[in-house]
């Protein structure tokens, strides 16, 4: 018996990182599960990697009708909708200091990863109370909750957002069965943040000496975060800032 059976879960930027392996695993545990992506081709990818029912469907979170179909779609699949795993984001490089970083490079990010989430919170959660309750996850992230002089404003400006916006959806819609956390991954090995550190080793050091553990996590060490989240087994858990950073935010001297 799995940990998801008989849960339908919508998965936003499912086409790689963290986003491929959910949809893997919670499939492996028993869900169905929308794998939803900006590029179809990459949703696609995901169905064939995942062990139970999936579909794919292309999605820009930024965009309204797109955002209502995807949800629309997984009905039409699967008959109602149990867990909102709201993971797609964007971090390009043109998203920098405040003194550096355009008008327009701060709207796409803020389009894509708040507008995003705001979507797909407005349209996903009336379903969740036709089903009398479910699970939404926003992945937020270790950035809003301390800050860096390697800014990305941005971004970080985001998930900040996205942190504040999950403990209101999370206190207003308790008693109806819906819980809302945020999800706060540390630096994690997936191909956004390695395209951040590039080929540049010198960028990649000064950050890693901050990192208690030494390394980057693992896709599937935040996933298994969601899979609780998303699971009965979090029944009690709501509204939270649910950290998985390997001790970054509680570090203040690292060891030598």
């Amino acid at each position: 018996m799995g940990r998801l059976d008989g849960k339908v879960c919508v998965i936003t930027g499912a086409g790689g990182g963290m986003g491929r392996e959910a949809a893997m695993v919670f499939t492996a545990e028993g869900a169905k599960v929308c794998v939803a992506d900006v590029d179809a081709e990459l949703a696609g990818e995901t169905v064939g990697l995942c062990s139970g029912e999936a579909f794919a469907q292309q999605v820009n979170v930024a965009d309204e009708r797109d955002v209502e179909r995807m949800y629309a779609a997984t009905v039409e699949h699967f008959g109602g909708v149990d867990v909102l795993y709201n993971n797609a984001g964007i971090s390009p490089a043109d998203d920098g200091s405040v003194l550096d970083t355009s008008v327009e490079a701060w709207q796409r990010v803020q389009d894509v990863n708040t507008k995003g989430v705001f979507l797909c919170c407005k349209h996903g959660i009336p379903y969740l109370l036709r089903r009398g309750g479910g699970s939404v996850i926003n992945v937020a992230s270790f950035v809003a909750i301390l800050g860096a002089a390697t800014s990305q404003v941005s971004y970080t400006a985001s998930k900040g957002a996205v942190l504040a916006m999950s403990k209101e959806l999370g206190v207003q819609f308790a008693r109806e069965g819906v819980r809302v956390n945020a999800l706060c991954p540390g630096p994690v090995e997936t191909p956004l943040l390695l395209a951040i550190y590039g080929d540049d080793p010198a960028a990649f050091a000064r950050r890693q000496v901050h990192w208690p553990t030494g390394r980057l996590g693992k896709p599937r060490e935040i996933v298994d975060a969601a899979l609780f989240l998303a699971s009965d087994e979090s029944s009690f858990v709501n509204g939270a800032t649910f950290v998985v950073d390997g001790g970054l935010t509680a570090a203040y001297v690292t060891p030598e």
